[in-house]
């Protein structure tokens, strides 16, 4: 391990060890990067689970972010520097590429680093920390138990930079939309429910401890010990950040108006947001036209499964159809949602099974259900995807919101499971942490196109492989493509044109066969995170226009099994990179002799 500092701010930011030395090993100069950004960030370190200061968090400060900033600056002198006139070999010359735009993008961000909407009804620090804390910090013994409780001691500190930041942002007239603010409340409430904060049965984190520590063995003292100093951090520490930043929170005066057009320079942040997630160039009036025709034609397709599923007239009959037939509702009880999770568990077993089938080489990861628990589902989205640790010391986790079943048919639960377990996000994930022989920032960064569009993908690609065999399980896919489809048009919509956040519901409502309540929350998530939501449907029509482009090329010998490798192979990659590598392939094996593939 490479021994790190950190200079002042006013100073290119790099290692001791190359800050005046060349460097001929491009692999060593990636190390020195990736542990200097580590050391840094303990929680990404955490996540990762490498080695970190576990009494820690990530700053969240201005400050911090500017030593980011100014340290992704002097890593690309360094890299110039060094690197320019270096012959690199071919990965290693993607990955100076995939570098420097990856430090670009820091540099670029940092001038918007106070239009983020720190504290929403979807993330911020009021859910991740607990959720870290429960989920992500493993007590596996006496010193680990102690650093945990040292962690919830040091949200104090934490939350104070937050309240900087949001006290900052009030004052530039940068706060979230009124809806946000019930929303944010009602999490905070049930945090702090229970003992040591107001009595009863223990809190959602006192019991998480509590649980964790009679795992371990020892004595009753020592439990004891451990109980008592976590019950005080949490009463002395924690219990009064959460408070303070609630009465934060109370004292603002929030927005009734939606779209990101209404902050300072908010147009300019828009189209950054769409050229971050989509790593494209398409504008944002580019994207609202193209999600017109994708809702028209994906329509198109549902109308014509309507006749297998005996219903006549249009779409309003099918929609009516799907949200109305109760059959594809579970029951609103704790049997019905261990129903829910026991079916998602079997599409992951059977579609494990045919995974060979266009995957080669497939990694050893452990995928897990769960419901997302009740203390945070009412600020969570739908369902999301939890990375596994590289070690292996936690399984991926795919999450579905069970707070109203009447949100979550089981009609469209097949496609979800692709999406957010396999082969979507657990496997394209597994694949990726296991390409050794990439630098680390390699493997576990992201960029949203690629693996949100492999995700969408990965809904359509079960379809090629006979799954899907109930009709409405394929009206179910369509309408989840649908849904990414409309997201083009109200993300646009709302941040570019201007809509209300009622206009953006009621085309959801209109045009999709998801329950209002659906809907609603669905319009909340886009309006709180401009562009994300665009990222989906663009990656997936790019991965399925290049794999048409090599199936053209290469006739006879295209193999989806060798299309999914290319894609996969070279971890996540923005759009026009992966567009070069499948470039590439095509050339290389048409210009390859038959039989010497």
């Amino acid at each position: 391990m490479l021994t790190l500092f950190v200079l002042a701010c006013t100073k290119s930011v790099v290692p001791a060890e190359f800050a005046s030395e060349p460097v001929v090993n491009v692999d060593a100069f990636f190390e020195a990067v990736f542990e200097d950004e580590l050391s840094r960030h303990p929680t990404q370190a955490a996540y990762l689970g490498l080695p970190h200061d576990d009494t820690q968090w990530t700053s969240m400060s201005y400050a911090a972010a500017e030593v980011r900033h100014v340290a992704a600056q002097g890593w690309l002198d360094k890299l110039h520097e060094q690197f320019d006139e270096v012959e690199l070999s071919e990965s290693d010359a993607l990955s100076v590429q995939l570098f420097e735009r990856r430090q670009q993008a820091t540099i670029d961000g940092f001038p918007w680093f106070y239009h983020w909407y720190r504290i929403n009804q979807m993330w911020g620090a009021h859910t991740w920390v607990p959720s870290f804390l429960m989920t992500v910090h493993r007590i596996e013994d006496e010193a680990t138990a102690r650093s945990w409780i040292a962690r919830v001691r040091n949200v104090k500190p934490l939350f104070a930079e937050l309240q900087t930041v949001l006290a900052e942002q009030e004052a530039r007239g940068i706060l979230p939309p009124k809806f946000v603010y019930p929303h944010v409340a009602d999490a905070l409430a049930r945090l702090l429910n229970g003992t040591p904060f107001t009595g009863g049965r223990p809190s959602p984190l006192l019991a998480h401890f509590e649980r964790e520590v009679a795992k371990l063995s020892l004595d009753a003292a020592r439990s004891k010990a451990l109980l008592d100093e976590a019950r005080a951090a949490l009463q002395e520490d924690f219990g009064p950040a959460y408070l303070a930043l609630a009465a934060q929170l109370v004292a603002q005066n929030p927005d009734t108006r939606d779209g990101v057009w209404k902050l300072p320079d908010g147009e300019a942040f828009y189209t950054e947001r769409l050229a971050a997630f989509t790593t494209t160039d398409m504008s944002a009036e580019a994207i609202h036209e193209l999600g017109l025709s994708e809702v028209a034609r994906i329509q198109d397709e549902m109308r014509a499964l309507m006749p297998a599923l005996s219903i006549k007239g249009d779409l309003p009959e099918l929609y009516d159809f799907l949200r109305t037939t109760e059959a594809y509702t579970l029951p609103n009880t704790d049997e019905g949602r261990a129903q829910y999770l026991e079916l998602a568990r079997r599409y992951v077993t059977d579609m494990e099974a045919r995974l060979p089938e266009v995957f080669a080489g497939l990694p050893d990861s452990p995928l897990e259900v769960r419901r997302v628990e009740p203390w945070r589902e009412q600020s969570s989205g739908k369902a999301f995807y939890q990375r596994a640790a590289p070690d292996g010391s936690r399984p991926g986790i795919f999450y579905a919101n069970l707070r109203d079943m009447t949100d979550m048919p089981t009609y469209q639960l097949e496609a979800l499971v692709y999406h957010e377990g396999v082969p979507g996000h657990h496997l394209q994930n597994a694949i990726s942490m296991a390409l050794d022989d990439l630098p680390p920032f390699r493997r576990y960064d992201g960029y949203a196109a690629y693996g949100e569009g492999w995700g969408l993908y990965s809904e359509y690609l079960p379809k090629e492989l006979g799954m899907y065999t109930d009709p409405v399980s394929d009206v179910g896919r369509l309408a989840m493509e649908l849904w990414r489809a409309a997201r083009l048009v109200v993300d646009t919509g709302i941040h570019h044109r201007r809509w209300t956040r009622e206009q953006a519901v009621e085309y959801l409502v209109t045009h999709t066969p998801n329950p209002r309540g659906d809907c609603v929350r669905a319009i909340e998530r886009y309006i709180v995170a401009p562009g994300q939501a665009t990222a989906y449907k663009i990656g997936m029509i790019r991965i399925l226009e290049l794999r048409e482009r090599a199936r053209e090329a290469l006739g006879d010998r295209f193999a989806l099994t060798d299309f999914h490798r290319v894609v996969l192979s070279n971890g996540p990659v923005p759009l026009d990179v992966l567009e070069l590598q499948i470039e590439d392939w095509i050339a290389a094996l048409a210009g390859t002799p038959a039989g010497k593939e």
